[in-house]
């Protein structure tokens, strides 16, 4: 995640914006919206149709911005349980977006070769992840027990795959991009499985 210091940052970057948006009377809901929309359509438009460069580039932007809505909720005072959920929800609508639009680009745009099948099959393993990551946390919550465990949070998934795409984009072999996503399908089906042991001890100490 982005840690101390880079949340000081972030307040630092985005306090300005969510003023002005304030005075505009735009939400903090409205702004995860449109955000959303922004990085599905980069994705799609960009990374599925193999544009490696410019893509990652908009999409790290669009994601960065990705706390605005949360520095608008907290400076207006509008933090609501439903905007955090609307918030989660629609992360996952991107997160699918961009690992699915790699994957089809993967099959679209490159030769039949040992490493697009192995990028293929690891891009989708990592779009099943990204779901799965966020499920196991929610349900977990709904049992009564936390899952916040994992070796890899959703911005760390997202850098490692935008990263592989760009340098692919730049010339590098495919098998960079293969590499990358593999990461990301083990980082994600390893923290499933740090939270359903983290959730089994916690309800078996209850």
């Amino acid at each position: 995640m982005l840690g101390n210091h880079g949340r000081g940052l972030v307040k630092q970057v985005f306090t300005g914006p969510a003023k002005l948006l304030a005075r505009l009377g735009v939400t903090p809901n409205q702004v995860t919206v449109v955000g959303t929309v922004l990085s599905i359509a980069a994705a799609v438009g960009l990374l599925g149709t193999g544009k490696w460069i410019i893509g990652p580039v908009v999409l790290a932007v669009i994601l960065f911005a990705d706390s605005l809505d949360g520095t608008l909720a907290r400076l207006t005072g509008s933090s609501s349980t439903f905007g955090a959920f609307l918030d989660s929800t629609l992360d996952r609508l991107s997160d699918g977006a961009v690992f699915g639009s790699l994957t089809f680009a993967i099959a679209a745009h490159y030769a039949p070769s040992s490493e697009r099948t192995w990028a293929f099959i690891a891009g989708l393993i990592s779009m099943i992840g990204a779901v799965t990551v966020s499920y196991a946390r929610a349900r977990a919550e709904a049992v009564g027990a936390q899952a916040k465990v994992g070796i890899a949070e959703r911005t760390d998934r997202l850098i490692v795959g935008l990263v592989g795409a760009f340098l692919v984009g730049l010339g590098l072999p495919l098998w960079v991009m293969a590499l990358a996503l593999t990461w990301v399908a083990f980082a994600s089906l390893f923290t499933v499985a740090q939270r359903i042991f983290a959730v089994k001890r916690e309800l078996s100490g209850k």
